[in-house]
């Protein structure tokens, strides 16, 4: 991406990193249930539909709200793991740049979040609507939440109970090394596509959405999976926008593709199709590219195509 450090850091940014970790317990986003048919998409503000899926709270039990994240470890064995709670302090002060073996990618990822949340600001703006900015949350080793607390291993996550961004930075390492998606642009991608749950939560739709869960306990997981694609789809559309801004350089789509395919279900090994909560390498990369190619919110409506055409 065609970006400059120096502009000073977001204000959105809280620096949890090396504060000490602790509690147990875990987060939402388990595949629970099976697949099903007769899903009636809900069509809300800005012309989308918009569902989340359920939450496991610090104590395991079911939760008041959704957490929704890449699903990079099955949280149902991190769950097995643990058994009391706690708490992570975010008392102690942010790292010193000078010091911060990450200092530019703290950099990067400031420069990222404003832009993304910029952009939505302007377009929830022109729809006379009001955008709630979130909060970004770095971390290292293991974090409480809103929704529970959470080992790096399950990956950049958000939270609609405190309305923030979860992301171990060494996440970023391991999209390059584990899952062979290098690039800064690959980074962007992740954050865009957890502002776009962000975005989801701001139109207020999770009571609906655990509404649905409850009518439809054989959906449970599908309804997951058209929520992660219309996440990748809004980051699309905030792509479609960074492009036009000649944010963009060569190369950059590729990078983003590529993150899209490797948190692919079929890709992280979630098993038969019935499990997956997240969608195939090929859907991600689908309604990325939807997002990117047309700009459009409304082209994001994950809820009324029919599962063959997702």
């Amino acid at each position: 991406m065609r970006w400059k450090p120096g502009r000073g850091r977001s204000a959105n940014i809280e620096d949890r990193r090396g504060s000490p970790g602790g509690g147990m317990g875990g987060l939402g986003g388990l595949p629970i249930g099976g697949k099903g048919g007769g899903i009636i998409g809900i069509v809300l503000l800005l012309g989308i539909t918009f569902l989340g899926r359920a939450c496991v709270t610090s104590d395991g039990s079911g939760g008041d709200s959704a957490a929704t994240g890449f699903g990079i470890e099955d949280l149902e064995d991190i769950l097995g793991q643990f058994s009391t709670a706690g708490g992570a302090s975010s008392g102690e002060d942010p790292l010193d740049p000078a010091d911060d073996p990450d200092a530019s990618t703290v950099d990067f990822v400031s420069f990222v979040l404003d832009d993304v949340q910029g952009f939505w600001d302007g377009h929830f703006a022109e729809a006379g609507d009001n955008y709630p900015e979130a909060e970004l949350v770095l971390f290292s080793e293991g974090v409480q939440s809103g929704c529970g607390f959470a080992p790096s291993s399950t990956g950049p996550f958000y939270c609609p109970t405190d309305s923030k961004v979860y992301v171990d930075l060494a996440f970023f390492r391991e999209l390059t090394q584990r899952f062979g998606a290098p690039g800064d642009f690959a980074q962007a991608y992740v954050l865009a596509h957890e502002i776009g749950h962000h975005v989801q939560n701001v139109l207020g739709i999770d009571d609906e959405v655990r509404r649905l869960q409850g009518e439809h306990p054989d959906d449970v997981n599908e309804l997951s999976v058209r929520q992660e694609l219309q996440a990748d789809c809004l980051a699309g559309v905030w792509a479609h926008s960074a492009f036009q801004r000649e944010l963009l350089s060569d190369g950059d789509l590729r990078e983003g593709l590529d993150a899209a395919a490797a948190v692919g279900d079929d890709r992280l090994g979630a098993g038969s199709e019935e499990n997956w909560t997240h969608g195939s390498s090929d859907q991600r990369v689908r309604w990325f590219t939807e997002g990117y190619e047309n700009g459009s919110v409304e082209g994001c409506d994950t809820f009324s195509v029919d599962e063959s055409d997702l």
